[in-house]
């Protein structure tokens, strides 16, 4: 999963991409925001989905999608177009994340406006429905308050059917995760650990009881950061440029990075290490992991990831 706002460029989004499909890794994300999250405007901040629509094309194999698109940036019957469109340009690879929006600075430099929070989560409720809805073809009448239909057709419909699995992504326990219980085909959680994951994890049943659905129907998936070297020596001098490039490190001593990143629930060590510490989330019935890969240069390091199906 990559920060595509920190320094995301064609060269370095292709390579990645032709990386991740001759490895035979699962799948390729990427964030969608407009710059920088840690305060460096001139990092490059590729578009999201005009680099999902090349993928598309560049791939034969892999999933991919954004994780996740802020319903704020974006009309849904708009997002539902692109989608179908993407859809059947990769022959039924992706998998369409979707978010309520949150960062307050990126939207105010933009002119976009940021609803209170309520009003935000009323969005990607109504929104998602109207993208479900004109997936289906058409023609589509929808009285929503935010968003309404008359008549609506989109055509062509995607390739996937019924429709491109939904994933929502995040861990509120209130408003959020009932939304994952009735909408989505896929929770991606950030939980900091398993020991928390499993609270989350107990909230959502919670609401799918209480929606009437079956809480096995919905995919899990977790994303969280990552720090893997060959051996010691490599995940020390990893760590020394994650410090120099996070700006959540700036305090921390380069030396001492690895350890504080450990403390804040990365995966961090050797393959072997990092296959021993994804035992905890395997036993949680995690189906997949979307590691947070911040140097868009290492592709080295991306053959890392895939050594640990031997593992």
């Amino acid at each position: 999963m990559l920060e595509g706002q920190e320094g995301l460029t064609w060269e370095r989004w292709f390579a990645i991409a032709d990386r991740v499909e001759s490895l035979g890794l699962e799948s390729l994300s990427r964030s969608d925001h407009f710059f920088s999250l840690m305060g460096h405007p001139e990092r490059p901040a590729l578009e999201c989905w005009t680099s999902l629509t090349a993928l598309a094309q560049r791939t034969q194999r892999i999933r991919f999608g954004p994780l996740v698109s802020p319903m704020t940036f974006r009309h849904p019957a708009l997002l539902a177009r692109m989608a179908a469109a993407v859809d059947l340009l990769s022959n039924g690879r992706l998998v369409v994340g979707l978010g309520a929006g949150w960062n307050d600075a990126e939207h105010q430099a933009f002119g976009i406006a940021l609803p209170p929070l309520k009003e935000r989560f009323d969005r990607l409720e109504e929104g998602i429905a109207v993208i479900k809805a004109l997936w289906s073809g058409g023609p589509v009448d929808l009285e929503g308050r935010y968003y309404p239909l008359r008549r609506a057709a989109a055509y062509p419909r995607p390739l996937q059917r019924p429709a491109p699995p939904v994933l929502i992504g995040g861990d509120g326990e209130i408003r959020l995760l009932r939304i994952v219980a009735r909408d989505a085909d896929e929770w991606n959680s950030h939980a900091p650990g398993p020991d928390v994951y499993k609270v989350k994890r107990a909230k959502l049943e919670e609401h799918c009881r209480a929606v009437g659905r079956n809480p096995d129907a919905i995919h899990r998936s977790w994303m969280g950061g990552i720090l893997i070297g060959r051996d010691a020596r490599e995940v020390a001098e990893k760590g020394r440029w994650m410090q120099s490039f996070l700006s959540g490190l700036s305090g921390v001593r380069p030396d001492v990075a690895p350890d504080e990143l450990r403390r804040r629930s990365w995966i961090v060590g050797t393959p072997d290490q990092v296959a021993s510490q994804l035992e905890a989330w395997s036993a949680l019935r995690i189906e997949r992991v979307m590691f947070q890969w911040y140097n868009l240069d290492d592709l080295d390091g991306l053959g890392l990831l895939a050594e640990l199906d031997e593992h």
